[in-house]
């Protein structure tokens, strides 16, 4: 699959999860560098959520053989993977952004009620980090697939070359570090706490919009 076809999925999904037009957040340059020529862990865990969802439609895409359809949720998209000409998702597919705690439990319960409310039976997390094992014994009971980081990334490496290199590219693309605000769908800038000087991200639409972000692998500068 080439680099212009996964800008299609791409548009495809960012016109799925839109919302009322806000103005953008200026884009703050990271402190520190990153080696974006090729895919590594450390590449993957800086994806910011969002990122790391288009990149997991895009993925999707480049696999082929079904169709991919995005629905916006308080817990993240909802990715479903549809049989061609089907109206129903065989499976339903969601993301989860680095930690530095593993994916536990609730996340994974939370899919598999999604999918039961559905009536998918099969299900698929995908997580640039790892999963603790109380969430992959859950996992494995529900027919729950989890690829974490190092496993998605083994995934990618087994496509064709000008595949893997294309879904690098569609990562990398623009500012892909940064978190996104998941309540107006803007790019976060560095806020500082009044008491400690804790810093962390928040959203520029404060005081409207509360939305801040501590556990991210990116430090606002």
């Amino acid at each position: 699959m080439s680099y212009a076809m996964l800008k299609g999925a791409f548009t495809r999904f960012a016109a799925a999860v839109s919302r009322a037009p806000l103005p953008a957040a200026p884009v703050q340059a990271p402190p520190w560098k990153l080696d974006t020529g090729a895919w590594s862990p450390e590449l993957l865990k800086r994806l910011e959520w969002r990122r790391l969802e288009e990149l997991a439609v895009a993925y999707f895409e480049a696999l082929g053989g079904f169709t991919v359809r995005i629905t916006p949720g308080l817990e993240g998209a909802d990715i479903g993977l549809h049989a061609r000409g089907s109206k129903h998702a065989a499976t339903l597919a969601r993301t989860k952004a680095w930690s530095a705690y593993g994916v536990g439990l609730k996340p994974v319960a939370a899919l598999r009620a999604k999918m039961t409310a559905e009536g998918i039976g099969r299900g698929m997390m995908l997580s640039a980090g790892r999963f603790t094992q109380e969430a992959k014994t859950y996992a494995a009971a529900q027919d729950i697939e989890l690829l974490d980081g190092a496993a998605f990334l083994a995934k990618v490496a087994a496509l064709p070359p000008e595949t893997s290199l294309a879904l690098l590219r569609f990562a990398t693309e623009g500012d892909f570090m940064t978190p996104t605000c998941p309540s107006c769908a803007v790019k976060m800038i560095s806020r500082q706490s009044t008491q400690g000087g804790r810093k962390f991200w928040g959203c520029p639409n404060y005081p409207r919009c509360k939305q801040i972000s501590y556990a991210t692998a990116n430090a606002p500068a």
